[in-house]
């Protein structure tokens, strides 16, 4: 959003289409799929709410609302509250994940939430699992509301080379990132990210 709004959301929830296959497909025997049949249907409610939103939103609109939501969700990081995943904590998490995915392809935070304490490959399997599911429905439901098409897909095209990259990179780089770097990053590039894009709204 902060480099040029057409990439979000339908770009980048398809390039991260392509990147949840990977790692699924690469972490396939630490995928819990009992659990996450409980994120998938909260996943479909969150999904249905946010592409009103996107329907009916101006790209300001939207840029403000995505710094926002990025910002909430690192607090509620933040916060110390700890989940165990189990049918409720993972039906909430997954609608505000269908939620703030559909609008700003943001929808990792919620779920990584629940999943904090959980070991690197079990993290990376069933997340990524779910967000294979999660993601093409919310490329379906922007498609039906004409927010997703040949023209965004050009654009995804635009970012996949540097994914590609990353993914072969990251096979070096998980077990350094799993020794508690994680959850670090992605909590400080986010908060960043958030709070630059809420402050040029503003300002």
């Amino acid at each position: 959003m902060l480099i040029n709004p057409a990439f979000i959301p339908g770009p980048l929830l398809t390039c991260g289409l392509v990147l949840t296959l990977l790692l699924a497909h690469r972490e396939r025997h630490s995928i819990d799929f009992a659990e996450i049949r409980w994120a998938v249907v909260g996943r479909l409610v969150g999904v249905v709410a946010a592409t009103a939103v996107v329907a009916s939103i101006s790209t300001e609109g939207l840029a403000l609302t995505l710094g926002i939501l990025v910002l909430l969700l690192v607090g509620l990081s933040l916060s110390g509250m700890h989940f165990e995943p189990n049918r409720g904590t993972l039906a909430v998490a997954g609608t505000v994940s269908g939620f703030a995915g559909t609008i700003a392809s943001v929808g990792a935070p919620p779920m990584a939430l629940v999943y904090q304490n959980a070991k690197g490959p079990r993290i990376r399997g069933t997340l990524s699992a779910f967000f294979v599911i999660g993601v093409l429905m919310s490329l379906t439901a922007l498609l039906l509301v004409g927010r997703f098409g040949f023209r965004e897909c050009s654009v995804a095209l635009r970012i996949l080379p540097g994914l590609l990259a990353g993914f072969v990179i990251s096979r070096r780089m998980a077990v350094v990132l799993d020794r508690g770097y994680t959850r670090p990053a992605v909590l400080g590039f986010s908060a960043l990210g958030g709070l630059a894009l809420v402050l040029r709204q503003l300002l």
